[in-house]
């Protein structure tokens, strides 16, 4: 992948493009219906080129690079560099580009193999390995954080942040690493900042938060965020690992949130949960944590996380009426 200027990229991809490779719901059109809100009057428009658009609804417009953002919630920065690796090229910003208060902590930035917005076939597939809907994993691609590769012969999902900082990939037929030690289902791709929250920069224009321990958790609550209809005001992050505290750099993005915590029913998830629901509260968020304690499967076994959540026995839903809103 050759280096590429921001205006080549607006050169080869176009906002039809992008409405595809983000999964956008509707027809993009000279005259169509906005792809993020209700729009029942057809308020949106795309230029015959792909390279402007604007919603006459709500002011809103610009570019493509515009129109990606708007579609992700990732910052400028974030956004070009997605945008220019969409086009199919890498950007390498000079010092003074990069913007102080983006960069977390001076600490060389991985160089992460590119990474796309998967095909219906990935996200199906993907959908039946981890009883998720898809719409969920939808929502999660709109969202910056589910992205697809091919990895050593492998296809792969990969649970990334906006500024790829951090990725950890799995298998999309749910096989381990066969080529790291002890063969893990999780690889965390070389150069990750491990502690770094996925998602966190995209969390800041949302006003309720759930916090998941791992990339399946993850991509669960997005899928409860869609059913339970709060798209508009809450998101998902997630950390890749109990061990793992917030990074320092992420913290001041959550203060004032409202933030739930979803971990895992083991001693390291518990301790995980405590650990970081001190570090919200010193940085000003409102924190609480959800247990799923009692909570069973449909086969039986005990639900361990979030994800479990999404092959409970429908008795459950009866029996505890917390289940039917599980967002902050």
């Amino acid at each position: 992948m050759r280096n590429i200027s921001l205006a080549d990229a607006k050169a080869r991809l176009t906002i039809y493009e992008i409405w595809r490779l983000c999964d956008l719901r509707g027809q993009p059109g000279k005259s169509c219906h906005s792809p993020w809100r209700e729009d029942r009057n057809a308020s949106f428009s795309i230029s015959p080129d792909g390279k402007l658009w604007h919603d006459f609804a709500t002011g809103e417009g610009g570019d493509a690079v515009d129109f990606l953002q708007r579609a992700t919630g990732l910052s400028n920065t974030a956004g070009c560099r997605e945008f220019i690796e969409l086009a199919g090229g890498s950007i390498a910003l000079p010092p003074a580009a990069r913007p102080r208060a983006e960069a977390p902590l001076a600490k060389t930035k991985p160089n992460f193999p590119l990474m796309e917005c998967g095909s219906d076939a990935d996200l199906h597939q993907l959908s039946i390995l981890r009883s998720i809907g898809p719409e969920g994993l939808r929502l999660a691609q709109r969202r910056g954080v589910l992205r697809f590769a091919t990895l050593r012969g492998h296809r792969a999902w990969i649970i990334t942040d906006g500024e790829r900082l951090n990725a950890q990939a799995r298998r999309l037929e749910g096989q381990r690493w066969d080529h790291l030690p002890d063969r893990p289902k999780a690889w965390t791709l070389p150069g990750s900042w491990g502690a770094w929250t996925i998602g966190a920069k995209e969390a800041r224009q949302f006003s309720a938060i759930a916090l998941c321990e791992g990339g399946p958790d993850l991509l669960a609550a997005f899928f409860f965020i869609y059913s339970e209809q709060r798209t508009a005001d809450c998101t998902a992050v997630a950390i890749l690992g109990a061990s793992n505290s917030i990074h320092a750099g992420a913290l001041p993005g959550f203060a004032g949130k409202r933030i739930r915590i979803f971990c895992h029913t083991d001693d390291a998830g518990r301790a995980a949960a405590e650990k970081w629901a001190y570090q919200f509260e010193d940085a000003g968020a409102d924190v609480d944590a959800f247990s799923f304690d009692g909570l069973r499967k449909t086969d039986g076994s005990r639900v361990e996380d979030l994800n479990d959540v999404t092959q409970i026995d429908p008795n459950d839903f009866e029996e505890n009426p917390e289940l039917w809103s599980l967002m902050p």
